[in-house]
C-alpha cells in the first residue's frame, strides 16, 4: 500500500476506530470512494481500561482481521501507540499488519532498543512496524510541548532500528479539539531527503488543508484522524441517548434508524468522508 501511494503521490488515512460500528463506518467510506484506507485501534486506549489485557487483542486482532478481509478495497491493519511491549508482541500474531510502539517517556535509548527487538519481531511475523522518536504536542486537558523531529536523530534512529514507517512530529498536534493549524514544512523536507521510509503524520484532525496538500507533496504517506470523528460521533449519538422512548431495543440493538450503533456507523462514515479527499487516494483501490 504504501509503495503504491509513493507511485501514485497521494497519501492513505488511517482512520481510528473502537468498536464494530464505527470500524465499518471507515470503510464505508473507503468503499464509496474506492480508496485504500487503513484501519485500526488504539494501543493505548485500549491497554490503559479497567480490567484490559493483552489476550484482549484476539478479539479486536480478529474483528479488524474479518473486516478487512471483507472489504472491497485494500485495508492496512494497525496496533496504534502503545507502550506496553507485551500488547505490541501480542497484536503482532494477532492478525494487526502494522503496530507501533510508541512511548513518550521512555529515553531515546531504551526506546531504541526495544524497537530494535520489536521490529525484528514483527518483521519474523510478516508485520510492519511504525515508529515515532519525538512527541507530539497534545491537547485534550493534558498539553504537552512536545519537540519537533531532528533530521539527523531520525535518520539514523530509522537505519539502526529497521522500521518501516517514521511518524514526525512537524507542527501536528495530538487531540486538537480546536482549529486547525499550519505545518513545519520547511523541517518537513529536511526529513524527507534524510529519511528512506515513509513519513506519517499523527493528529491529522489539526492540520489545515493547504499545508497537509504541501505535507503530501513532499512524499507523506500516512495521516492519522481519531479525534474529529469521536467529536462528530459524540454530536450525533447524544440526542439519541436523550430520548424519552421507554423501549430500550428501539434505541440499542434494535432495527430502527435512529438505533445508537446504526447512528454510530453513518456518522462515522460521513466523518471519514469529510477528510479522505484531501489525501488524494480516493479512485485509486
Amino acid at each position: 500500500m504504501m509503495e503504491s501511494a509513493q507511485r501514485g503521490k497521494y497519501a492513505i488515512g488511517y482512520f481510528e476506530s473502537w468498536n464494530l460500528e464505527s470500524l465499518q463506518g471507515v470503510i464505508d467510506a473507503a468503499e464509496a470512494m474506492r480508496a485504500p484506507v487503513i484501519i485500526g485501534f488504539n494501543g493505548e486506549f485500549l491497554s490503559q481500561r479497567a480490567g484490559a489485557g493483552p489476550s484482549d487483542l484476539a478479539l479486536y486482532g480478529a474483528l479488524g482481521k474479518a473486516a478487512a478481509a471483507q472489504a472491497s478495497v485494500p485495508c492496512g491493519f494497525i496496533f496504534n501507540e502503545c507502550a506496553e511491549d507485551t500488547w505490541v508482541e501480542q497484536a503482532i500474531t494477532a492478525g494487526f499488519n502494522l503496530v507501533m510502539p510508541a512511548d513518550p517517556a521512555a529515553t531515546l535509548a531504551d526506546y531504541r532498543r526495544r524497537v530494535v527487538r520489536l521490529a525484528a519481531l514483527a518483521h519474523s511475523n510478516g508485520v510492519a512496524i511504525e515508529a515515532e522518536i519525538d512527541e507530539l504536542p497534545s491537547g485534550g486537558g493534558e498539553h504537552h510541548g512536545g519537540s519537533a523531529s531532528d533530521p539527523e536523530v531520525a535518520a539514523d534512529f530509522v537505519a539502526s532500528t529497521g522500521v518501516d514507517l517514521l511518524a514526525v512530529s512537524v507542527g501536528n498536534e495530538h487531540i486538537k479539539l480546536d482549529g486547525r493549524a499550519p505545518l513545519d514544512l520547511v523541517r518537513l523536507e529536511a526529513l524527507r531527503r534524510r529519511v528512506p521510509v515513509p513519513l506519517v503524520l499523527h493528529g491529522g484532525t489539526g492540520i489545515d488543508d493547504a499545508s497537509l496538500r504541501e505535507a503530501i507533496g513532499l512524499g507523506v504517506l500516512k495521516v492519522n484522524y481519531g479525534t474529529y470523528i469521536k467529536q462528530r460521533y459524540l454530536e450525533a449519538v447524544r440526542p439519541v441517548l436523550s430520548s424519552t422512548e421507554a423501549n430500550p431495543h428501539a434505541i440499542v440493538g434494535g432495527p430502527s434508524e435512529n438505533d445508537i450503533m446504526v447512528v454510530g456507523r453513518r456518522v462515522v462514515r460521513d466523518a471519514v468522508l469529510e477528510r479522505i479527499e484531501i489525501l488524494g487516494c480516493c479512485g485509486k483501490a
